[in-house]
């Protein structure tokens, strides 16, 4: 081992920013406010013995959670900021529909085919 915590987290710069590498931080972003193992409120790393998983529909699971967060007093200044998490882990996990390409008519007009006779 290289003496490490597992739990360190290490700021990442990028692009002018600086970004953390925490798993309860919302956004991202390396700030007070967005830290959850600094806030009051926040839930840091435990065990997922007592796991609540959410099967409805992007609807339901949306309002779920904006129930969650308004029942619990849980951070409400970051409400918004959990919303859009949900709604982009919410479309990563649609299935991606591939678009058929269709024949433009102009390839006809470009590449004629020789007519036999």
């Amino acid at each position: 081992m290289n003496g490490r915590s597992k739990l360190l987290q290490f700021p990442i710069k990028r692009n002018k920013h600086t970004y953390s590498t925490e798993p309860n931080n919302l956004k991202a972003r390396n700030s007070f406010r967005y830290n959850q193992l600094i806030q009051d409120g926040g839930r840091g790393a435990r065990d997922q013995r007592q796991r609540t998983t959410i099967n409805k529909n992007a609807r339901g699971t949306l309002s779920s959670i904006r129930h969650r967060i308004r029942k619990n007093k849980y951070c409400p200044d970051l409400r918004m900021a959990a919303i859009h998490r949900t709604s982009a882990i919410l479309r990563s996990q649609k299935p991606v529909v591939v678009k058929r390409k269709c024949a433009s008519p102009h390839q006809d007009l470009l590449n004629p085919t020789p007519q036999k006779q």
